[in-house]
């Protein structure tokens, strides 16, 4: 008795292959917005930490001086302004790691603001919440207009 040769064939069909590339590109097209946002909100992390940290050293400045320091290397940063990386470390504004841009404005005896400005691809990944503010009454910002941004950085909404 002969086996049909068709009957015998295994294999995955044409068909089977195509439902199979639709089925990840709709899950990776539900996928990949969430995780550009994961990304961006990780290092927007790194901002606002050492928004906060700066923050710390200037309220320790103004109790060692009676007055807010001008310049974050009176503070003990390595530059000013300070460039900072995905991890929270100083960086150079060239390196292609560097996410945020942090500097003193509105510096006088008693206030003070601190901007971080995003760099490279965070700029556009980040687009919705701009660059974040910190004020010596803790007043926290974005001038992107989402009003969650601290949040979402991983910190509390109060100071």
């Amino acid at each position: 008795m002969r086996t049909s040769t068709r009957a015998s064939q295994k294999g995955v069909t044409l068909i089977e292959l195509m439902i199979v590339v639709v089925i990840v590109a709709i899950i990776a097209g539900f996928a990949y917005p969430s995780y550009v946002q994961y990304v961006a909100d990780s290092k927007r992390t790194a901002a606002t930490a050492t928004l906060l940290q700066i923050a710390d050293r200037q309220q320790q400045f103004f109790m060692d001086n009676k007055a807010y320091a001008a310049d974050l290397t009176d503070l003990g940063f390595a530059a000013n302004p300070l460039v900072v990386a995905d991890d929270g470390t100083a960086s150079n504004a060239a390196n292609a790691d560097s996410v945020y841009t942090i500097a003193l404005s509105n510096v006088a005896a008693t206030t003070y603001t601190i901007t971080a400005t995003p760099l490279h691809s965070q700029v556009s990944r980040d687009a919705a919440c701009g660059s974040m503010t910190l004020d010596q009454a803790g007043t926290r910002g974005a001038t992107g207009g989402a009003d969650d941004c601290w949040n979402r950085a991983g910190t509390a909404s109060s100071p």
